[in-house]
């Protein structure tokens, strides 16, 4: 499974609820009408155990089946669309994008 993993950075001017508002009645329906999209999950960052803020205010993680699809989905109106909305709630200047490869990695029943 190929997966996009967005590091998502609210704009200066924008509050996080305002920003969780976008994100979720704006900017994922389009996300969601990309082609080849199999799944999309929506990470929102917590502070972290020191209680330092996170550089990101949410993790977004779009599956596709394999490399070409993320290609076409981005290359498709509807990847376009995304694309032309992302300005209106992010901070392009930290905004960050990277297509993987996951691999599931066994874990010991022990482990919990």
């Amino acid at each position: 499974m190929f997966k996009v993993i967005v590091l998502l950075p609210r704009r200066n001017d924008m509050s996080r609820e305002d920003f969780q508002q976008y994100l979720r009645e704006t900017h994922s329906p389009l996300v969601a009408r990309m082609p080849g999209l199999r799944r999309l999950a929506v990470n929102w960052v917590l502070p972290d155990p020191s209680g330092q803020a996170p550089d990101y205010d949410a993790v977004a993680e779009d599956w596709f089946d394999d490399a070409q699809a993320i290609e076409a989905a981005f290359a498709s109106p509807a990847g376009k669309a995304v694309a032309d909305d992302t300005p209106n709630f992010l901070d392009m200047s930290r905004f960050r994008l990277m297509v993987t490869e996951e691999e599931d990695v066994p874990v010991s029943p022990h482990a919990h």
